[in-house]
Order: structure tokens, then sequence, then C-alpha cells
């Protein structure tokens, strides 16, 4: 197609149309401007500066100028929030809820922020009341989800199981800490004195049931398995049934090792009240052999210097060592050894190794080993001594591996 002369007439005409678009965004801008109060400026100012306190001064300024700004308002709740400001976070939530202008959106949403205010600051029942008044919300799953933590908290195990129901009726997803509240229902039956052998059977039955519900693979949710043949084990004692409690705990030997170190002393005083001693460290010292751990070292060692004394335990300890190395292993053989040696009357017989000598070595490694003989966390490295299935620092389950941290590391 050719080119006209007469289109460059449009040309002036858009260039002006354009102009004047401009002009009047411009203008507008200028006039929204002006509208707001020169805090704000300030606080974006102090922002800038990387000033937070005096630019969230200035907001608040700009919040009681301006008390129509839902989500400045929303800002600075969660900012004193992150700051552990609990108290001015919970006031500004509770202006916005004290508004009878403010839309359900925005109301549910101030509702849900107080929760959250209200669960940091440790007020738990508030926390809890504020989350009940959100099931028919938008919100629902989550205030679900936090009602579960406050639950766990207060170790209400009925009412947390009842809140799983909940959230798993509206969402489709696993939720395997279900296993562990029927668990802890359990351990409560069980230290009662007197011990409810019938609520204790109940939980347990009601724990194997919703971990077949989840439907996790073979190597998920082993934990929980092990932890409900542990307490099914541990009834089966109070019951009076050696048999059934051996079979609980030779059935964790078998289907999960790594847990061997766990059950070791309960499964060989079962074998020494039957007076089948020796049975039953031969089996730990096999089970040793093909899965050896710190734990299970220590227990066949002092059963080993019980039966057969200072020199065919000190042969264990040697070639265990050689094939696993471990200062760990080393310090708890030379603690054993020291009691023993401090129980010995003149004329027994001695270990290879003199007592003031083994005294030396001990203080020697002692220091350098407190740090490794502990368990730790996946998820947050809260360590401890003894073996948790939950986890006192973040509160996760079944985030502790049961080895010591020499051995991870």
């Amino acid at each position: 197609m050719d080119f006209e002369p007469w289109w460059l007439i449009f040309v002036p005409v858009l260039f002006a149309l354009g102009w004047l678009a401009a002009r009047f965004d411009f203008r507008q801008m200028l006039r929204e401007t002006r509208t707001l109060p020169d805090s704000y400026f300030k606080g974006l100012n102090f922002l800038l500066n990387e000033e937070p306190d005096r630019a969230i001064d200035a907001f608040v300024e700009v919040a009681k100028l301006d008390p129509e700004t839902t989500e400045l308002h929303f800002a600075l709740g969660s900012l004193f929030r992150r700051r552990g400001e609990m108290e001015r976070a919970i006031r500004v939530h509770q202006s916005l809820l004290s508004r009878s202008d403010l839309p359900e959106a925005e109301r549910e949403h101030a509702q849900h922020e107080l929760a959250h205010d209200f669960l940091k600051a440790g007020m738990l029942d508030r926390a809890e009341s504020a989350f009940e008044q959100l099931k028919d919300t938008r919100y629902a799953l989550p205030a679900l989800r936090s009602l579960i933590r406050i639950y766990e908290s207060e170790h209400d195990w009925p009412r947390a199981i009842e809140a799983v129901k909940t959230l798993q009726g509206l969402v489709d997803e696993p939720v395997p800490q279900i296993v562990h509240y029927y668990c802890e229902q359990a351990q409560t039956a069980l230290t009662a004195n007197p011990f409810d052998a019938e609520a204790a059977h109940a939980a347990l039955d009601a724990a194997d049931h919703a971990a077949k519900l989840l439907k996790q693979p073979d190597t998920s949710g082993k934990p929980a398995r092990v932890r409900s043949a542990m307490l099914r084990a541990r009834l089966a004692q109070l019951e009076g049934d050696a048999k059934r409690e051996r079979l609980y705990l030779e059935s964790i030997l078998a289907d999960a090792p790594e847990f061997a170190g766990q059950v070791a002393e309960q499964l060989l005083a079962n074998y020494r009240q039957a007076g089948q001693a020796a049975e039953g460290l031969e089996l730990l010292r096999g089970q040793y052999d093909r899965y050896p751990s710190l734990d299970l070292f220590n227990v066949v060692f002092r059963e080993l210097r019980v039966q057969q004394g200072a020199t065919p335990a000190w042969a264990f300890a040697r070639a265990a060592l050689r094939h696993h190395p471990s200062l760990l292993g080393l310090d708890r053989l030379l603690e054993a050894e020291l009691s023993s040696a401090d129980a010995q009357q003149p004329g027994d017989e001695q270990g290879p190794v003199p007592g003031a000598d083994l005294s030396l070595l001990r203080s020697l490694i002692h220091k350098h080993t407190q740090r490794l003989d502990r368990y730790a966390c996946r998820n947050c490295g809260f360590q401890a001594r003894r073996y948790y299935w939950q986890c006192p620092g973040c509160n996760g389950w079944e985030t502790y591996a049961p080895r010591r941290l020499e051995e991870l590391e």
C-alpha cells in the first residue's frame, strides 16, 4: 500500500491526545498524593533508611489520622507480632474487629490475625476460642491446623483426634501424628495407678487402625508402628503375659532393627525372668553383629560383663570398636569397667587395664564425648539425651533418628 501525504495530519493529533492523557494522569496522581498524610511519606523514608522503629511510629500515626486504612492496620499488626510486641498487635486487630462497617471478608481476616496473636502470646484459651469462631469461614483449614497444635501443647489428645478427623473430612491428606495421639492415650492408661488395661487396649487398637488408613509406604510411619509395639509389650508385661511381651519386642528387632537399642534392656529382662539370660544375650549379640548401634553395644557389653566376666566382655568390645570405631562406645565401656572395678572385692578377677589407668583414660575422653551422646532432631537440630517421639523444640513428630549424634556424623 502506498504512503499518502495526508496521513501526516494524524501525527499532531495523536501527540496532543497523548499529552492530554499524561497530563490528566499526572494531575490525578498529584490529587491522590495530596490526600496522603505526611506521616505516610515519613514512614516510607524511614523504611528506605532502614529505621524500622521510627517507620512503625510513623505508620501508627497514619492509622490514627485515617482509620479507614485497613490494609495498613493489617500490616502494622503483622509487624508487631513478628517483633514480639504482642500487646500492640492484639490492640490493632481488636480495633479492626470493633468497627461496625468492616466488610465480612476483612472481619474474618482480622479474627484470624487476632487468633495468631493470642497463640504467639501463649494465651491458649483465647487463641482456641478465636480459632473456633473461624470454623465456618474461608480460614477453616488453617484454623483447624492451629487448633490441633493447641490441643497437642495441652496434651488434650481426644480433642486433637477429633480435630484431625474434622480436618480429614475437609481435605484428603494424611495426618500421621494421629497414630501418636492414640499412643499417648495408651501411655497415659499404662502409667495410671492402677493401670487401665481396657483403655490401653482400646487406644492401641485405634492406633493400629489409624496406621492402616494412612496407606503409607512400608518405610514411612515406621516409628509409630514401633511405638505401638513397644506399648503393647509394656501392656503385656503389666498383665503378666511374658510370652506375648517377648513376641512384640522381637517383632521390633525383625521389622525395625534400628530401634533395637530402645528395647534391648526390656527384652533382656524378659529372657532373664524366664531363666534364659544366656539365650537373650546371644540374641542381642547376633542382632548387634547384623545391625550395630551404640545403644545396643552398651547393653551387650554390660551383660557380657555380668554373665561371662571381664575378659570376654573386653574381647567383644575390642572387636566391635575395631570394626566400628567410636569414642562414645569406648567411653561407655570404660564407665562400665570403672563401676565394676569399684564393686570388686580383693582377689576378684580384674580387667585387662588397672582401675587407675581406666579412670585416667575415661577422664581424657569423656568431655569430648558428651556432645556426641545425644539424639538430634532432623528439623530443628534440638539435641536430647533421651529419645523423643515428638521433638520438644519444634514439636515435630518422628523427627529423631534412633541413633546417637556420633553415629549420624
